[in-house]
């Protein structure tokens, strides 16, 4: 089995200052975000992001621009040897649609922890809201919360302090 780190992404890998990111120009990666990456991955973890993208159900920007965003970040992740092993996003809001995989709802959770063979047990969550940590822990991951575009770096010291 293997063990991951699954990450939100605006306020935790990028900027989360403005409520929605969805162009490349507007996508700017947080302080300590390579570094803990590369900490982590260095140490075996795998990387994959979760991250709800309500504006795509809000008609604010489209799955294209959401695409566009995560292409462009795993692109710059790789130019500095990080591998994001899978991005899983949500393009739902409870006031256009129901949906079981926004969070704090798990589908996506269970989704990545089947197709990649996910010990949840050695698996954490960093993420900058409650409902982050709260579909986590719903599946047996452990959940981090951190504040919004807060350095992950002491956070991966942790993790890596408890193997």
């Amino acid at each position: 089995m293997q063990k991951a780190v699954f990450l939100d992404r605006d306020g935790v890998i990028n900027d989360g200052t403005n409520y929605y990111t969805y162009t490349i120009d507007s996508f700017v990666f947080n302080p300590g975000i390579f570094e803990g990456l590369r900490m982590l991955q260095e140490q075996g973890y795998m990387l994959i992001v979760i991250t709800n993208q309500s504006g795509v159900a809000k008609g604010v920007y489209t799955i294209a621009d959401v695409e566009s965003v995560h292409a462009h970040m795993v692109t710059q992740l790789q130019k500095r040897g990080i591998t994001i092993t899978h991005v899983y996003y949500c393009p739902h809001h409870p006031d256009v649609s129901t949906c079981q995989c926004r969070k704090p709802g798990t589908l996506l959770f269970e989704q990545a922890i089947a197709a990649y063979n996910i010990d949840i047990k050695k698996s954490y969550m960093i993420g900058d809201s409650k409902r982050d940590i709260e579909a986590a822990q719903k599946v047996g991951i452990q959940g981090i919360l951190i504040a919004k575009n807060e350095s992950i770096v002491p956070y991966c010291n942790t993790i890596i302090s408890h193997e």
